[in-house]
């Protein structure tokens, strides 16, 4: 109990001498672009919580999360054909480096050519900022699986797909979290940007129409609301994380105390 509370307490302590500090530094602020952080607090629920949380904030998740799993699908799916074989991965990785190094934010007209302005090119724009991660460390992580064990496995007659589920995937799945988690941070921003070319809806768009009429309060509970979201989707993928990588926590934790 002792080490969750103290947990807790290293987890808040920066965040709560970051508001104070925010909020006693603009306690008399006369500044236009930097309004005190009450007023910003006072405007925050009418803001989202009157008609644009449902309007703004729920399809700005779903596309997210729809072209976050679509990332995931891909990368895995990709990183475990590439990272099994050499011959797959000498040809392709010439391919993979050129693809990795295009900015998403550069393709979104060209997306736009080819799946319009709608929901589709916005999802299409995160997946692929999303996939990268998730494929270059499942290649890695496979390429890393222990030889002997998938000879042994080859061995005692075990199956492709038994010898991928029960050990490919199981040996890569700490490389393949840690990918995961850097997309889920690409995701976020990718999010905002493609909410950003010819939207109507989305916490991107709402934002950027804040700024461009001068409600700069309302703007800034925007920022703020895009923090948030972030640190509950990490929350959520750090919860996730710990049941699907017990094993490998157990097996640290084992070697330190030895």
């Amino acid at each position: 109990m002792t080490t969750t509370i103290q947990r807790v307490l290293y987890a808040v302590t920066l965040p709560v001498l970051l508001i104070a500090g925010w909020w006693f530094a603009t306690a008399n602020s006369t500044s236009f672009f930097w309004p005190p952080l009450s007023t910003i607090v006072d405007v925050f629920p009418e803001t989202w919580f009157e008609g644009r949380f449902g309007a703004d904030v729920v399809p700005s998740i779903v596309r997210l999360l729809v072209g976050y799993a679509i990332a995931l699908v891909i990368g895995i799916a990709v990183g475990l054909a590439v990272g099994s074989s050499r011959v797959l991965r000498e040809t392709a990785e010439p391919v993979l480096e050129f693809l990795r190094a295009i900015p998403p934010p550069v393709l979104v007209p060209v997306i736009m050519l080819f799946a319009g302005i709608g929901d589709g090119m916005k999802v299409s724009v995160i997946a692929f900022g999303c996939v990268w991660p998730i494929l270059l460390n499942t290649v890695e992580g496979v390429r890393g699986v222990d030889e002997v064990l998938s000879d042994t496995a080859r061995t005692y007659g075990l199956g492709t797909a038994t010898r991928v589920r029960t050990l490919t995937l199981r040996a890569a799945s700490p490389q393949i979290m840690a990918g995961a988690r850097q997309a889920l941070s690409v995701g976020i921003i990718l999010m905002v940007i493609s909410e950003m070319f010819a939207a109507s809806n989305g916490l991107g768009f709402t934002t950027v129409q804040f700024q461009r009429s001068f409600a700069i309060p309302e703007m800034w509970t925007g920022i703020i609301l895009l923090g948030l979201i972030g640190v509950v989707l990490a929350t959520i993928f750090r919860l996730v994380e710990r049941r699907v990588l017990s094993w490998y926590l157990g097996l640290r934790a084992a070697q330190r105390k030895g």
